[in-house]
This record gives C-alpha cells, structure tokens and sequence, in this order.
C-alpha cells in the first residue's frame, strides 16, 4: 500500500511498516517476498485463515485440550505446546481453562522446587519458558493463582533462569533480603498488609523479572497492567476509609518532636500515596483529595516547606503539585485564609517562592516546576465566580499585596544599576522564570499588574537585562516589554515615554550591530507593531528622540514607515482642517448612488496597464460623456454653475495622470500662495507621471500645465511633513486597497471646490 507494508498476527492484531518514501517501501517487500517465496508484484500474499481449518480444530479439542502429565521427563513437551498455543486465540483459550481447571501451576511449581534440588538446569529453562507462556496468556484468574502468597515467590524463582543468561539472576534474594518492607504508621488491616506486599511484587515482575515485551507481545500483558492498576485502587480506598491511620500520619507529620529520618519517611509515604491517586475515577479522586483537606494536609505542607530538609522539602513540593493540578481554588481559599492569621514570610505561596528561588540545581528543575504551579494558581482561566464574590478580585488582590514583592525580589536586586550586578548562568535562568510569570501576568491580569509595574518602576528595571551577556536573558526582558506595547493601553505608553523607555532597546538593536539574529528581529517587529497599529503616543516618542540612531537602518522599512507616520501626524495636527475636509468628502461619497461609485472606481483606478506606453497617460472614453449632474455631489454642483469650464479642464488633468500611473500615493495640503501647484509623486521614482518625468502634469510643457490662479488652490505634493490621504505601498495593513480607493476618490471633486 504505497509507503505501508500491513499484516495480521492473530486475530484482530494488526500490524504495519511505514516508510517515508515509496522506493524504500518497494525494495524492503521485494526482499520479504524473496524470503517469503511469493511474488512481489501481488498486493496481498498472506496466506487467509480457512475458516474449515478452526473448524475442525474446534471439533478435534471439542471437549478441551489435554494436558501432558506433570512430570519432570515432560516439561519440554508442555514448553513445546504452550509455545505453539500462543498464536492462535481459540488454542490460548482451551490451554487457560486446562491450567485453571487441572490446578496445573501448582504442579508446575513442585517441579520447580525438585529441579533446583537436583540442579536441573535444563528443566529450569524449561519452566521459565513455560511461566513466561503463561504470563501471555493474559488471564485474570491464572495471574490470581500465580501472584497468591504460597505461589509468587516460585512464580518468580522459575523466572530467574533464563536461558539466554549464561547465569540465573537473584530476584528472590533482593525481594526477601534487601527490600524491606517500612511502616511509617503501623497497619492493623491484614489483608491490605497483604494487598501491598502483593502489589509490590507483582511490579517488581512487570519492570525487572520478565524480559521488555516484543511488539507482538505488548498487547498480551494488559491483563496484568489492569491487575496492578485495581491492587492500586484498593490500597488507596482501603487507607482512606481508616481514619485512624490518617489521623496519625499527619499529627506525626506537624509534631515537632518526630525526628528528621521519620518525618522523611511519613512525607515519603503520602507522596507515595497521592501518586497511587491518579489511578482513581474521578469521583472517588475527588473523594480522596477531600478527606486529605479535611485532615489538614496544607497546614502540614506549610509545616514541611519551612524545614532545612532538602529531600523533605522536594517530597512536600511534589505533594503541593498535585494538590494544586487537583483544585487550584482549594489551595487559594486556604492561603487567602492563612493570611489574616500568619505574616507574609511563612505563607504557604510565598514559602513555595523562596523554594523555587533558592533551587539549588545547575538547572533549576525544581524551580521550573514550581514556576509551573504558581502559574496555574494565578490564571484566572481556572477562578471560579460567584454571586456573591469573584474568586479572581479576591485572589489577585491577596497575592499583589502579600507575594507579588517576594517573587520580584531577586530581579530588583539584580538591576540595581545599568546593567545585571550578577550575570552567571543560574542567576539569569531564574530571571527568565520570574520574567516568563510576569509577562503571563501582564497578559492576563489587568489592573493588578499595571499599578504594580507603574509604582514600582518594574519595566526600567527589567530593561536592565537587555544589558545581560545571556542572549535568552535579554530577549526574555524584551518580550516583556512587547506584552506591554501589545496591549496598545495608553497608560503604559505615557508611563513609557515618561521614563524614556526605549533607550535600553535602542541601545541593545546599536550594539547588536548587522548581526542577523533573533534579537534583531524581535526588536524590529517590535517598532514595526508601532507602525502598524499606529500608536502615535509612541511613535512620535520614538522619532523625536531616537531618528538619529535609527535614520540608517536601510535594510527594512520600518523605522523609514515610522517616520512618515509622524509626519503625517504632525501635519494633520498643524492642519486641523484637512481631518475635517476629509470627513465632509467621506460623508457625500456615501451618499452617493452605489452604482456610481463604481463606476467611478472603474474609470480611475481599473485601467489595464497593458493598454499603457511608458510615459503615456490613456483616459478612459467613459470619462468624457459623463452626466454631471448624476455623480455631483450638492457643493460641487454648485461651484460647477460657477465655473464649469475651468473645472472640467482640472478634472481630466487629474484622471489623465491618475489613470496612467501603478500604485500612486498622495498627500493633500492647502498652499498659500496664489499659485495653483498640481503635483503627484509615485513610490517609484522613475515612473510615468512622476515629477520632472514626461507627461508629468506641472512641468514645463507638459500638456496638462495650470494657469495661474487668484484663488488659494488644493495641492497634491508628497513633499515632507504633509499630510498622507493614501499609505504608501509598505504600509502592509489590511486595509491598504481600500483605503486608497477611499482617499484618492473625491480628489478631483476637491480641486472643483477649491478652483472657484
């Protein structure tokens, strides 16, 4: 099947090779067909069960397969039926209920005891062969014999002599001798006594005493991952419902007196305990957690986290994750409760911070993880809201004023000055985890973060580490700084430009130099953004105080693009009228007829530029039998019975130019001299109806010269600081169609109006 060599061992057990590429797919067939000796070019060689076949095995061992007696002289022909047994469902399925009903592991087992005594290695290889077969079969009630108290052992003794081992192993040595058994709290229940001691067992000869399945074997061990998995279950219930057990573990756990090695050995013990818990259904997980917090077990984390126990303090964290992965709300209300009672330094949150900032690992692996949980307690994705009261107000409020200085702690005091006063590798990763939380902060929580950032002049302090020699440092303080541009809020922007906040980055992109690296692209995208969703605040913050630094930057467009912004800015502000014309001609082109519009749209701009000669202007012949009086709005009918002549003169000028021209872009000013100056630009400088070129409308001899004129005149110029109605072409934002349509359409109305 093109890349895919399928085949079926047993029933329903599918299996496939899958390759990249067809060729290889081909050469691997053709060789298994080789082996096999069938014809490669056939799609489907394996040979399909005969339904006869099973038929008549079923009637020939109709009344159950017979087992061979269980003798010594024997075993290798039971070695040699239960092999055979294994592929064939309906065989595996007589052979389970032969060994069930015979009592034929017992048997089994007195052999092995008599091949030991008289060191039988042959026999013993095999009875291992024999018990591994066993195990494939897959049966619940074969592995409830197998793994009772009187069997388990020899069950694993028959397992040490494999015969590809040149010597036996020594399970039964290590699970009697040097495995012991430790009752932090003593277990009065015998049979959960015996349900642990069986369950450890059973692991022991999943992980070390059978050999790691093959792939066709995997699939033939869930009976036994299922046994483990309900020994788990039972344990757990079976503790929980002892309350007198968890009474005591946990006044053991917050006494004082409980010595060091015991209070390791009790936190050990309920770490073990809350990891059998993820077996649990969810109801009855929910079960256990509950009684876990009705028996105060994060008052007695409290109590662990502030021990000098490093191992303890490790158990108790990992105790914490899965309280919190539990129910991040029943570790909030508790540490909101704790807080009117406790200080800030022994609050459980704030315990967990010091810990994570104190990771004494090279690579913060503990600090990664309780980075994790702190995040999840401050998302306000899992807050719960109420009638009565919003779980997010409440727990926000509480950690900015009682945790938010102890995770902040260690970047204030490392940006002290203009750059890191400590910049080695440990110190910079868990920055970049206390930068990683903050950004997620400012994502997600508003207010909150934004008075904590303004007062405490966070953002300065972050841009310190721009300065860092950890390239992962510095981009980690930038993308903070982006998450805050992000928000477009202007009370960022002012706090911004107040502190002078972009020279840190300025800095950084200079000393960066040509390098072609993330630093350079991040911060470039990062003014791009600026320009794109024109955030003047910052744009004109940026121009007046950093062009210089920044006016060689040739090699893209964005600090060029940022510049032309402000000066349109700037002309709109010191030409208030031209916001207001705009709107005005805006408002009459709506109330146009639509089909007028279009048609408008097709002689202006939808001109084939193949129809064109370069330096040659074509108008369109819809342009001249047009009904005035159809597409005029009120003010230009008006100026048109005042001058119509001059008007119509102007108006094919304009469209003659437009029309022969790619991508044209346009800035309007009100001129004060008496001249009327007609003059358009395009971003590319040598093309038609450019300035100075031919056919250039307001060059010498050119054919659509102007008269001079009393009346102050509309001037279309692309000279600096003049205000823009049409982006230019690098304005990549969305609307860049239909915006040119929509300044550039009432131009010719505009000179009418202005012509008078």
């Amino acid at each position: 099947k093109d890349t895919l060599i399928v085949w079926s061992e047993a029933e329903n057990y599918d299996l496939a090779l899958s390759f990249q590429e067809k060729a290889g797919c081909d050469e691997i067939w053709e060789k298994i067909c080789q082996v096999q000796g069938k014809d490669p070019s056939v799609d489907i060689t394996q040979d399909l069960v005969d339904e006869s076949e099973e038929e008549r095995f079923d009637d020939m061992s109709s009344p159950g397969l017979e087992l061979p007696s269980c003798e010594l002289s024997r075993l290798e022909e039971i070695a040699e039926l239960v092999a055979s047994s294994l592929p064939s469902p309906l065989r595996r399925e007589k052979l389970a209920l032969a060994l069930e009903n015979e009592g034929y592991i017992k048997k089994l087992l007195e052999i092995f005891h008599v091949c030991e005594d008289l060191e039988n290695i042959e026999g013993l290889h095999h009875l291992y062969e024999i018990i591994k077969g066993i195990f494939l079969l897959n049966r619940t009630a074969l592995f409830e014999v197998m793994f009772s108290e009187e069997c388990i052992m020899d069950v694993i003794g028959c397992l040490e002599y494999d015969p590809s081992l040149s010597q036996s192993r020594k399970h039964r040595e290590f699970l009697t001798k040097t495995a012991k058994f430790k009752e932090v709290i003593p277990i009065s229940d015998p049979e959960l006594k015996q349900k642990i001691h069986q369950t450890y067992r059973v692991q022991y000869i999943q992980d070390m005493v059978l050999p790691a399945p093959s792939v066709f074997e995997e699939n033939m061990l869930s009976t036994l991952h299922s046994f483990i998995f309900f020994n788990k279950v039972e344990i757990v219930g079976m503790l929980q419902e002892d309350e007198k057990f968890l009474t005591d573990l946990f006044a053991q756990l917050t006494d004082e007196a409980t010595d060091e090695e015991k209070r390791q050995e009790l936190v050990n013990f309920l770490k073990e305990f809350c990891a059998f818990s993820q077996t649990l259904q969810p109801q009855n997980r929910d079960a256990f957690f509950k009684t876990l917090s009705n028996m105060g077990i994060l008052p007695a984390l409290e109590v662990i986290l502030g021990m000098d126990d490093a191992q303890v303090r490790s158990a108790a964290t990992d105790i914490f994750s899965y309280l919190v992965e539990y129910n991040p709300s029943m570790v909030r209300e508790f540490v909101m409760q704790e807080a009117q009672q406790n200080d800030d330094d022994i609050l459980l949150i704030n315990l967990i911070i010091e810990h994570m900032i104190c990771d004494t690992d090279p690579e913060l692996g503990g600090a990664v993880l309780l980075m994790g949980l702190l995040r999840t307690l401050v998302d306000p994705e899992n807050m719960l809201a109420t009638a009565n009261k919003t779980e997010k107000t409440e727990f926000l409020g509480f950690f900015y004023k009682h945790c938010m200085h102890v995770l902040t702690a260690p970047l204030l005091a490392n940006t002290t000055e203009d750059k890191p006063s400590k910049d080695d590798f440990q110190t910079a990763q868990l920055l970049a985890l206390i930068l990683e939380l903050l950004t997620f902060c400012v994502e997600h929580h508003t207010y909150h973060i934004k008075n904590y950032i303004i007062n405490k002049d966070i953002l300065r302090r972050v841009l310190v580490l721009m300065a860092s020699k950890h390239a992962f440092l510095a981009l980690c303080a930038l993308r903070f700084k982006r998450k805050i541009i992000g928000l477009k809020d202007e009370f960022y922007n002012r706090y911004i430009m107040k502190s002078f906040l972009f020279e840190p980055v300025v800095k950084a992109f200079l000393n960066n130099g040509s390098r072609y690296n993330l630093m350079n692209s991040a911060i470039i995208e990062m003014f791009e953004f600026i320009r794109v969703e024109d955030i003047k605040s910052l744009t004109a913050h940026v121009i007046e105080n950093y062009w210089k630094a920044l006016e060689d930057v040739d090699y893209v467009q964005t600090f060029k693009g940022l510049k032309l912004r402000f000066e349109q800015q700037r002309e709109r502000q010191d030409n208030p009228k031209l916001d207001s014309m705009r709107s005005i001609l805006r408002n009459h082109r709506y109330r146009r007829d639509a089909r007028t519009l279009e048609d408008e749209e097709e002689m202006w701009f939808n001109t084939d530029e193949d129809d064109m000669e370069d330096g040659e202007a074509v108008v369109p012949p819809s342009d001249k039998p047009k009904n005035d009086e159809d597409i005029m709005d009120p003010i230009s009918k008006f100026m048109e019975r005042k001058k119509l002549k001059e008007s119509e003169e102007k108006e094919v000028l304009l469209k003659t130019n437009l029309s022969g021209r790619q991508s044209p872009s346009f800035k309007l000013s009100f001129s004060s001299g008496t001249k009327s100056n007609l003059t358009s630009q395009s971003s590319a400088s040598n093309l038609p109806g450019s300035p100075g070129s031919p056919g250039s409308p307001g060059s010498p001899g050119s054919p659509g010269s102007v008269s001079k004129s009393t009346s102050q005149m509309a001037a279309i110029t692309t000279k600096g600081g003049l205000v823009g109605l049409v982006d230019y072409p690098d304005d990549d934002e969305e609307d860049d169609e239909d915006e040119d349509k929509e300044e550039t359409l009432p131009l010719s109305k505009k000179a009418k109006l202005e012509s008078s």
